[in-house]
C-alpha cells in the first residue's frame, strides 16, 4: 500500500494543484495533502482557511485526506507513515529546485522517495502568487480555481480593502 504526501502552501489551491491532487491520487492508494504552516510566509489565507477550501474541493476524492503541517517535510512523512512526497513541476526551473529539496530529504530520510508529475499543459504557467495578484487588481480568476475558492478569495481581498 501507497501513502503519499502532496505538500504545499496551497494559498489559494488553483486548478493546477487539483490537476496533480486528482492524478496522484491515482497513483497512491492514500493521498495527504499537507497543507504547510509556514511562518516565515505571510499568506492571504490562514492555515486552518486553506485546509477548509481543500477540503471543500476535494470532498469527492475518498482518498484524499487534507492535513495541515509544520516543521520538516520528512518528519511530517515519517509521522504519516508516507513512503513516498509528490511534487509538481511546471518548468526546468521547478525540477532544480525541487531536485535540490528531494536529494536532502532522501538524506534525511532514505525510506520516503520523492515523486515528479509534469503539471498538465493547461496549468503550466499557473501559480496561487498570480491567482493572488490578478485577483487583487479585480481580474477575472474563474478559470483558474474553482468557484469556492474564487468567492473565498473576493471575500478576503474586499476585507483587506476596508
Amino acid at each position: 500500500m501507497l501513502r503519499a504526501i502532496y505538500p504545499g502552501s496551497f494559498d489559494p489551491v488553483t486548478y493546477g494543484h487539483l490537476d496533480i491532487i486528482m492524478r496522484s491520487s491515482e497513483i497512491a492508494d492514500e493521498l495527504i495533502v499537507g497543507v504547510l504552516n509556514n511562518n516565515a510566509k505571510s499568506p492571504l489565507f490562514s492555515v486552518e482557511e486553506r485546509v477548509k477550501m481543500l477540503k471543500e474541493v476535494t470532498k469527492n476524492m475518498p482518498k484524499v485526506t487534507v492535513v495541515s503541517f509544520e516543521g520538516l517535510l520528512v518528519d511530517f512523512a515519517r509521522k504519516m507513515n508516507a513512503g513516498a512526497v509528490i511534487r509538481g513541476l511546471r518548468a526546468i526551473t521547478d525540477f532544480e529546485y525541487e531536485f535540490q529539496l528531494a536529494q536532502t530529504n532522501r538524506k534525511l530520510e532514505a525510506g520516503v522517495e520523492t515523486l515528479f508529475l509534469t503539471t498538465s499543459l493547461e496549468y503550466s504557467y499557473l501559480s496561487s502568487t498570480t491567482v493572488k495578484e490578478i485577483a487583487s487588481f479585480g481580474g477575472d480568476i474563474s478559470q483558474f480555481v474553482p468557484a469556492y475558492v474564487e468567492s473565498r478569495i473576493q471575500e478576503k481581498i474586499k476585507k483587506r480593502r476596508v
